[in-house]
């Protein structure tokens, strides 16, 4: 915690103070933007309903020391290079930052480097190298489980190891990108043979998303006392999925084309800087679950090792969006209550001396609470389609369908402290 994060901080910037704006002057979440004027592309940073262009603000000579060193590193069309540097350039860049925009004596220099978000296209923020998709809330696992097997939900090793599997970073897309509806193998269960067509049964998966910074070598572990140095930020994402594809495909050896045809991703990262007031103790274990083995095991990550992100998804049909109607929403969870911390994904993830580079992405897996409107997507909110979504247009839903919008948003907010959001994760369903 530091100047950064003082809640009576307010920036020059109308717009970064209204009450539940994502990104008030204590938040400062880094993407990467095109013009649309220009076309080019260049790296910013969020504030209010602006955008501060680094390489413009560079140019201003608004930056010396480390925080200059992390700006040159911002003069490309992704945010890999500044990832590569380390957190103490990160924070170096955003305190100058906050400075900036708080304080008036650079205001008119300032003022040459901003760009309305209303001017300008995001784009995806990172490329990212590996994607690597984990299933740590265990009430989404022990839902899912329960369902294709009842008589053993949770498998015996979910509480040892972070379970994970490797995705497809060629298919991650930014938010607004259009899904297009997948085709694969699907077989019912009185059928001979499997057919191929398109999914009939296509979801979402409520996710929350990190990047990592620096990385580590080849056969060089990194210990969960480290771990955190090694995340630059977090965003929102929705790894789509088809049900039913995945269903006659995982056995045995897991998600293949179910899961690998899209996954979409918020543009703006917002920095575990950001997120100290928001950090709250790991997932609290029943007395009778084992404890971690000690390599996932730390007094810091069991104190701290949680982040308090209010997670929502909202639904909106094409019928929906024709007459105007307000998105529905569907779910509303908090990433607090995952089972699995940060630091122990990425510390198991390289446990085995597994080299993590600059802007691979590591995602939660499908965030759920205790609840049935904190299900993280819609094989468990509706339970498998046995108990359909009632929509206010009088439509029904058990899984996606054609011109059917899905949104995510994530916010973090307590008491003496500034709210502060992620901005949205969207997706259109085209046939």
């Amino acid at each position: 915690m530091n100047e950064t994060h003082n809640p009576q901080l307010t920036s020059w910037i109308p717009s970064a103070n209204i009450p539940g704006n994502d990104f008030p002057i204590q938040n400062l979440p880094f993407g990467v933007f095109r013009k649309k004027v220009t076309g080019l592309h260049h790296i910013g940073v969020a504030i209010g309903d602006q955008v501060v262009d680094i390489t413009a603000a560079r140019n201003e000579g608004l930056f010396n020391g480390l925080a200059e060193e992390a700006a040159e590193a911002c003069s490309g069309d992704t945010l890999n290079r500044l990832l590569s540097l380390g957190r103490a350039h990160w924070s170096e860049l955003r305190k100058r930052l906050s400075v900036l925009l708080s304080d008036t004596e650079e205001r008119g220099k300032v003022e040459r480097c901003l760009v309305p978000m209303t001017a300008v296209e995001m784009q995806l923020p990172v490329a990212v190298g590996d994607y690597t998709d984990f299933y740590a809330s265990i009430y989404h696992a022990t839902n899912v489980g329960s369902m294709f097997r009842p008589d053993n939900p949770l498998l015996p090793n979910y509480k040892y190891v972070p379970i994970g599997y490797h995705g497809r970073a060629s298919s991650i897309v930014v938010s607004g990108t259009p899904v297009q509806r997948p085709s694969g193998q699907t077989k019912s269960d009185d059928a001979p043979a499997p057919v191929f067509g398109s999914t009939k049964q296509l979801d979402y998966e409520l996710e929350v998303g990190f990047f990592i910074g620096p990385g580590n070598e080849m056969s060089k572990p990194i210990p969960i006392s480290e771990a955190e140095h090694h995340i630059f930020g977090l965003c929102l994402v929705n790894d789509w999925s088809a049900r039913d594809i995945q269903k006659w495909e995982y056995q045995p050896l897991g998600p293949f084309l179910a899961k690998n045809f899209a996954t979409t991703i918020s543009p703006w990262i917002v920095t575990l800087d950001a997120l100290e007031p928001f950090r709250c103790p790991a997932f609290a274990r029943p007395a009778d679950d084992p404890a971690p083995l000690p390599y996932l095991d730390s007094t810091a990550n069991v104190m701290t090792g949680g982040v308090n992100i209010t997670l929502e998804v909202f639904l909106r049909s094409r019928k929906m969006r024709e007459k105007k109607s307000d998105a529905f929403l569907v779910s509303s969870g908090n990433f607090k209550e995952m089972y699995w911390t940060l630091a122990q994904m990425l510390t198991h993830h390289a446990s085995n001396g597994c080299n993590l580079r600059p802007g691979d992405l590591l995602a939660s897996g499908t965030v759920s609470g205790t609840t049935k409107d904190s299900r993280g997507c819609l094989l468990e909110r509706t339970w498998r389609g046995t108990e359909p979504l009632q929509l206010p247009s009088g439509e029904k839903r058990t899984f996606l369908e054609d011109g059917d919008e899905v949104t995510i948003r994530g916010y973090c907010e307590r008491s003496n402290a500034v709210r502060i959001g992620f901005g949205e994760c969207r997706g259109v369903i085209v046939g």
